[in-house]
């Protein structure tokens, strides 16, 4: 199989499996009034802390343009098949915060507006692998907004206490998982990964899951790079070193906070939600590169990382894209997302805000975002996402969900994933090659 090296690549592909892409109409209900005429207002549906706050700013300095922020549901709780919903229902805002795994699905479906004749001349001031994630061609679908490269965040107070250093290697990782458990029962190395989470560490891995092969996609969740990422992970279940907290439950913070568990393998946004979440672990936490499959090298998985995307049906695409805009590259704005929500910028322009720079009182003053920036340059820009991944993690978090509870293994979640999605896209009449 030829690897796609690029999004481009991917969702071109994708084009030519005969996915049916939104175009450029500028009807429905997602906002009202033009910007060249009186004052646009238009409706914003995300989830991210510090988007209200993004939202109050640009209204005060923007009298010709009015956006009404309402808070959803995350996109994997319930928020994407809201969204999707709204679209069908003729009745969506204009936009949307949409992760870049998912934006694939939305094109696929026709929930997407191209507002490229407004946003092509900002390419430049994104980071190249951001913006061919939210355009297809000479399409535009939003305005990058973050990235998710990942690393190792360790209860470094803990770590010392049993004279233990960031693992290099997964290797040294593992040892150090039996270390930790031997030190007390109800501690963990780690608590399990589900959905893009663990996409993240395959991802580092170079274990991918699609790619595109001429006119048809080709799904790979079952490969051998991926059996050795699930191999490894199982070995520690195996031996009892993973927590059974389930992340972002109570339980799971209570953990971070306790030292019950010592490691989150995360992206940089989960700097935002550790901090919130584990109050008791302030002072506590630090940040390290991710452990590496072979000594000596330097490569990083990616988790997450988002646009703002404008939904077909649209009345004012021009004042939608203008906020979308101004929310990823407005330093002020921008640093209160980062103070709140620990998000790492697309913007080019942005990556030497204050906030990036300063050490974090949470993480003993260290300068958390130094280790983020140098992990952000390892991270495989080919990686491909797939045209159904919310039904596609959904069967996998079934299978997931199972194994980390000793009743399945991650190889048979990964095999049972990867069968449901072929079926599915078989039965929507798209190419699938072996």
């Amino acid at each position: 199989m030829k690897k796609p090296t690029t999004r481009t690549v991917t969702m071109t592909g994708a084009l030519a499996l005969g996915l049916v892409l939104a175009g450029c109409a500028d009807t429905g209900p997602g906002a009202t009034g033009a910007t060249g005429g009186g004052k646009a207002t238009v409706t914003f549906w995300g989830w991210a802390p510090g988007y209200e706050d993004a939202v109050k700013a640009f209204n005060d300095g923007h009298p010709d343009i009015q956006v009404v922020y309402q808070q959803v549901q995350p996109g994997a709780k319930g928020g994407y098949q809201k969204l999707l919903n709204a679209v069908q229902a003729g009745n969506a805002p204009c936009l949307a915060q949409l992760g870049y795994e998912t934006l694939p699905s939305f094109a696929a479906q026709g929930a997407l507006q191209d507002v490229a004749r407004y946003a092509a001349a900002a390419e430049d001031e994104f980071q190249q692998a951001a913006w061919k994630s939210v355009s297809l061609g000479d399409a535009v679908y939003g305005a990058p907004v973050d990235t998710g490269p990942m690393a190792l965040f360790y209860n470094k107070e803990l770590f010392d206490s049993l004279g233990l250093k960031p693992p290099a290697t997964w290797e040294e990782y593992g040892t150090a998982a039996e270390k930790i458990h031997a030190s007390g029962p109800d501690r963990y190395i780690s608590s399990p990964y589900m959905d893009y989470d663990y996409a993240g560490l395959a991802w580092q891995a170079g274990a991918g899951w699609f790619g595109v092969d001429g006119d048809s996609w080709k799904v790979t969740m079952d490969s051998e790079a991926n059996k050795k990422v699930a191999d490894y992970w199982q070995g520690l279940i195996g031996k009892g070193l993973i927590s059974d907290a389930p992340m972002y439950d109570q339980a799971w913070y209570g953990g971070l906070g306790d030292g019950g568990i010592a490691t989150v393998v995360g992206a940089v946004w989960q700097a935002g939600v550790i901090k919130s979440g584990a109050k008791d672990g302030s002072g506590k936490w630090a940040v390290a590169p991710m452990p590496q499959w072979s000594a000596g090298e330097a490569k990083a998985g990616n988790a997450g990382g988002s646009s703002t995307a404008v939904l077909k049906g649209c009345k004012t695409p021009e004042a939608a894209w203008k906020f979308a805009h101004w929310m990823s590259t407005d330093r002020d704005a921008y640093g209160v997302l980062v103070d709140k929500a620990a998000l790492y910028p697309a913007a080019k322009a942005l990556l030497d805000l204050p906030q990036l720079t300063a050490g974090d009182p949470y993480f003993g003053g260290q300068k958390i975002y130094q280790v983020f920036a140098e992990e952000s340059a390892k991270v495989d820009a080919g990686w491909t996402w797939g045209p159904i991944m919310t039904k596609t993690t959904a069967d996998l978090n079934d299978g997931l969900g199972r194994a980390w509870a000793g009743k399945g293994t991650i190889v048979d979640a990964l095999r049972a994933a990867q069968e449901k999605t072929v079926a599915e896209l078989n039965g929507q009449g798209l190419k699938v090659s072996e």
